[in-house]
């Protein structure tokens, strides 16, 4: 798809300072294998069936195993080499991991855990090192008589498919005395076998692993970002507290420019609480914190134990933020945690109300959304078997866990309360006053629903739908202004692609009341177009296209737009970007006129380019578009909405919890976050129109 190439992302840097930073770009293109396989015959014999030898598979089809060969896949091979030395911590055996960026773009991994194990393993007939490094599903995580209590590895590939999608991937360990060291290169091929180089005797054990990812297989850049390993590692150095995390990038001989920081936080999920909650307005200083273990039974009729803690905050404002955690994965679909959670939340707080006179005998129960309003929570288990399910494996599935923390957050928020009792008042004055909201909204929108606003069967005038009724193929284009609009219509293609003008700037979400959002006239016209209804009744399966494309001018009140929507899709429609329903159009800024022939540029540097190539010094003709509006119906077909050339991004949720705190620093109410994120941004700025 020409929306999604690979030059992409070099234009993200472009945009003006609001551009929100939880976007990313994603090619997401069929390569040519799976091409040929969509085209192949239709005879199916034995000859057709293939058997992949070693990490063949892995190489084959890398995305089965790390989701993407973009730069998400290229950063998850670090996250599996981390895993397994967090895995050495929770079992109780290392205390610091370092994590180096080095010059060409090579990771090296140490710790200072028991080493992998370097004598040999009798089904392989390797030494350990030589195993795991080769060997799909082998590891210690298997079983109860494996090398972890809890993993958040659980198939045993990270180390063997890091492995096979290196270019090169050198391990030294550290054990009883000896250096052990091994090669391995070509995807995953070893040098020789594992080697003993060296003696020590101060006790330090440890793996060292090093290796450079292949760029035969990470096709888009095997470019490491810092800031997204920087992220990473202090959001593991939270969930695991007192393991000290280091991370470097060397890549710069200029010392000056390298980067170094370590995470450690013996407050672990409390001071990661308050991290998130750092710019704003909290109801109260302290965190609640509840932590408990609890047994379970194995299949194997042995006990285990499952450990869980709980932390959570109120601040001032609207939105909740419930983030969980299993084994350090992120279970971003929830799961038995979160709905123990929630039971308890809603057991414990409906009693408080009733007893204490918050809520009178004839009023209904609070609800969970009354309850969790401005609410941060971080729920965080350690499971010896956990089952992970849903549409991303990141959905927590053991029903024993959800009665679990159903009893370890009931029993110690209820004890909480009553031992801070000024403090639980501060809170359930807050859940009321987003229950007595939550019923002005409701008449709100029953209002607005019966002006027709909200009434999906009656689509807004100012729509200008597509004939095709299959959203798999439609798309709706959110275009800045009416004259814009009226060339979008013109240029379209009828049969697949919608238009929806708005007029002017639409209310920020982030800081308006319910009620006035759902009276707002351009709101209600996206939320009846895309037919899936709002947050928390937000239906995905209902909408009616599946690319929602933004497009504004490329200027300062466009990109002003673009971040109020995106703010008003993240808030109450998170399910269109959380599967990629969220596109921004690449509209070009610069039209140069040559012998007849016209060229776009997207940036200056494009129009230097052109220019260079077409050896231009005079005699051509030269346009700046300040806005959509000063293209014509053919122009903006053929730059901006014809899916044979036109350039868009796609909006993507990487890390909810970063997401979270860009909307709340841009769109807010505290003004500093927002001149810190200028004043270090500004830099970025290019073609500011003012």
């Amino acid at each position: 798809m020409e929306e999604e190439k690979k030059n992409v992302a070099e234009e993200v840097k472009a945009e003006v300072a609001p551009a929100p930073a939880p976007v990313e770009i994603k090619v997401s293109e069929m390569n040519e294998e799976e091409a040929k396989l969509e085209k192949a015959d239709a005879k199916y014999t034995a000859t057709n069936i293939q058997v992949l030898e070693g990490l063949e598979a892995v190489r084959k089809r890398p995305g089965m195993y790390i989701g993407t060969t973009s730069s998400a896949g290229l950063h998850h091979l670090v996250w599996e080499i981390v895993d397994n030395s967090i895995d050495e911590a929770l079992a109780g055996y290392c205390t610091e991991v370092d994590v180096t960026i080095n010059p060409g773009n090579t990771i090296t991994v140490i710790d200072n855990g028991r080493g992998i194990p370097v004598d040999t393993v009798a089904k392989s007939g390797l030494s350990g090192v030589e195993t795991v490094y080769t060997i799909l599903h082998a590891g210690g995580k298997f079983g109860e008589g494996g090398g972890y209590k809890v993993s958040g590895g659980l198939h045993g590939v990270g180390a063997s498919v890091v492995n096979a999608l290196s270019e090169w991937c050198e391990v030294t360990v550290r054990k009883d005395g000896g250096i052990y060291f091994i090669r391995f290169e070509n995807g995953g091929h070893p040098v020789g076998h594992l080697t003993r180089i060296g003696d020590f005797s101060d006790g330090t054990n440890g793996t060292s692993v090093t290796f450079k990812p292949d760029p035969t297989i990470f096709l888009d850049t095997t470019e490491y970002n810092y800031e997204i390993i920087r992220d990473r590692m202090r959001q593991v150095a939270y969930l695991n507290r007192g393991i000290k995390i280091s991370v470097h990038d060397i890549r710069s001989e200029n010392k000056e420019e390298q980067k170094h920081e370590s995470f450690c936080y013996k407050g672990g999920i409390k001071e990661y609480v308050l991290f998130i909650n750092h710019n704003k307005t909290k109801l109260y200083d302290e965190v609640i914190y509840c932590e408990g273990t609890a047994p379970i039974t194995l299949a194997s009729g042995n006990t285990a134990h499952v450990y869980a803690e709980i932390a959570m905050q109120h601040d001032d404002g609207y939105a909740s933020n419930i983030y969980s955690f299993c084994n350090n994965v992120h279970t971003h679909e929830g799961g038995m945690h979160e709905t123990g959670f929630r039971d308890a939340m809603r057991r414990v707080i409906n009693s408080y109300a009733r007893e204490y006179k918050f809520l009178k005998a004839d009023e209904d129960d609070l609800t969970y959304e009354d309850i969790t309003e401005g609410l941060t929570c971080v729920i965080s288990i350690k499971h010896p078997n956990p089952q992970f399910e849903g549409q991303t494996k990141t959905k927590l599935g053991n029903s024993e866990v959800r009665k679990i923390v159903s009893g370890i957050v009931g029993e110690q928020l209820n004890r909480f309360f009553l031992e801070n009792p000024k403090l639980a008042r501060t809170i359930m004055e807050k859940i009321v006053m987003a229950a007595n909201a939550r019923m002005a909204a409701r008449k709100a929108r029953e209002d607005v629903r019966r002006k027709g606003a909200l009434e999906l069967t009656t689509l807004p005038g100012k729509l200008a739908d597509c004939s095709s009724k299959d959203p798999t193929v439609c798309e709706l284009y959110i275009v800045e202004g009416n004259s814009a609009g009226g060339s979008a219509k013109n240029g379209r293609n009828r049969e697949t692609q919608a238009i929806l003008p708005l007029r002017g700037k639409i209310l920020n979400v982030e800081k308006a009341q319910a009620k006035r959002i759902f009276a707002n006239a351009e709101i209600g016209n996206m939320i009846t177009a895309i037919g899936g209804g709002i947050d928390p009744e937000f239906d995905i399966s209902k909408i009616r296209y599946h690319k929602v494309v933004i497009m504004t001018d490329a200027d300062v009140d466009g990109s002003h737009i673009r971040i109020l929507l995106l703010t008003f899709f993240y808030r109450f429609m998170r399910p269109l970007i959380e599967q990629g329903y969220i596109y921004i159009a690449q509209p070009p800024l610069y039209k140069v006129e040559y012998h007849g022939k016209q060229y776009y540029a997207y940036n200056d540097e494009q129009l230097e380019t052109i220019k260079t190539k077409l050896n231009l010094k005079a005699g051509f003709s030269f346009q700046r578009y300040k806005g959509l509006g000063e293209m014509d119906a053919e122009q903006l077909w053929e730059t901006t909405m014809d899916p044979a050339n036109r350039k868009m991004l796609r909006v993507t949720l990487e890390d909810a919890i970063k997401a979270e705190q860009i909307f709340t620093d841009l769109m807010g109410d505290n003004v500093e976050p927002r001149k810190e994120f200028i004043h270090e941004n500004a830099k970025f700025v290019k073609n500011l129109d003012i």
